[in-house]
């Protein structure tokens, strides 16, 4: 192991035995409310040891590596039913699949991952984000209303999902050419006709641009329109991680290595670049734009997000959802009711009808 591996990743003084409470000796977890570990069995609190509010900060992109130590004080489980694999605290004895529902999950003989630099803690705990859930689903306008009614959310779970996020300057230079609609009035026979025109008109420039907290997904487990629709999380201030805070809860393994996520994430700050410039200029066409992007500085944080997975169950279908674990956003799927999908249509058509005879008989 390299030097920068063993800084990064290396965590030697890991001993489960001090997660047991030292007053009755049973298990202890994470509690998001208080952000300190509690005994489950008599109620006792304790600090985690060590700095709390050590921030993380960015490293140089040049250190990115793929691979680094493991977990030591983790294990990895796979769903049998949907194939879901989750790193779970190794104190946890029984495990339900939190994406199916299904009990039907064993311990796998592979690598947990790599150790992430840091973490975002859960600051909600599991009732407010199954309270939160349900009032997801009274909001849902093509929900069936039996649903809306009996919903309840099953086998909640608290999941990290590793991400990366990236910090970038980026100098960008650009040519190309637009279009822009106008109209002209020609008398034809002895009509007036209007005819739409495009005029054509040639771009250049340069554009400097800053990328703060770029996030990108190392896990494909929960689909990122769900993660993008949960954030924003507070990557800014993630935490130095500590074995503690995943005492109770799962995370997601990691399935995108660190280069292969930048890699995205350029293509992500090249389109924002496009669209940037695209705005500098009032046009309807884009006939050609080429953009050259220089990446002058690049900087990483590799750290998990808080996120509860959970589902409700409709009709023998079950339909996950998921809550940000730091502020209680909810996103997810709901059953739709046929009826009010028709009835929606149905009015939607009537108004067409109104306004085309309106437009006739005028």
């Amino acid at each position: 192991m390299t030097d920068i591996e063993k800084k990064l990743y290396s965590d030697d003084n890991i001993d489960v035995t001090t997660f047991k409470c030292t007053n009755c000796g049973g298990g202890s977890v994470f509690d998001a409310k208080t952000q300190k570990l509690k005994c489950l069995y008599c109620g006792s609190l304790f600090d985690i040891k060590g700095k709390m509010d050590e921030i993380v900060v960015e490293r140089n992109l040049n250190e990115l590596i793929s691979k680094g130590e493991v977990w030591k004080e983790a294990e990895v489980y796979q769903c049998q039913s949907c194939g879901a694999k989750e790193i779970v605290d190794n104190q946890e004895v029984s495990h339900i699949c939190p994406f199916c529902g299904t009990k039907n999950v064993i311990k796998v003989e592979e690598l947990p991952g790599l150790k992430p630099q840091g973490i975002i803690p859960f600051k909600i705990d599991k009732k407010t984000a199954s309270l939160n859930a349900t009032k997801f689903v009274r909001k849902k306008l093509y929900a069936p209303r039996k649903f809306k009614k009996s919903a309840k959310t099953e086998n909640l779970h608290g999941v990290y999902n590793p991400v990366f996020t990236f910090d970038s300057t980026t100098q960008s230079d650009y040519h190309g050419q637009l279009g822009k609609h106008y109209t002209v009035t020609r008398h034809i026979n002895g009509k007036v006709v209007t005819e739409t025109r495009t005029r054509v008109f040639n771009i250049q420039g340069d554009i400097d641009r800053t990328f703060d907290d770029l996030l990108v997904q190392a896990s494909s487990i929960i689909p990122i329109d769900i993660v993008n629709r949960l954030q924003p999380f507070s990557t800014k201030n993630a935490l130095a991680y500590k074995p503690e805070y995943l005492i109770g809860f799962g995370a997601n393994t990691y399935n995108k290595e660190g280069k292969e996520c930048w890699e995205e994430g350029k293509e992500i700050i090249k389109n924002s670049i496009e669209n940037s410039i695209l705005k500098r200029y009032n046009y309807d066409v884009k006939y050609s734009l080429s953009v050259n992007t220089k990446f002058l500085s690049a900087s990483y944080k590799y750290i998990l997000v808080p996120i509860y997975v959970g589902n409700y169950r409709y009709r023998n279908k079950i339909y996950n959802f998921f809550v940000n674990g730091e502020n209680g956003k909810v996103a997810g799927k709901t059953p739709v009711s046929a009826g009010k999908v028709c009835l929606t249509v149905f009015v939607i058509l009537l108004l067409i009808a109104g306004i085309i005879l309106l437009y006739l008989f005028s």
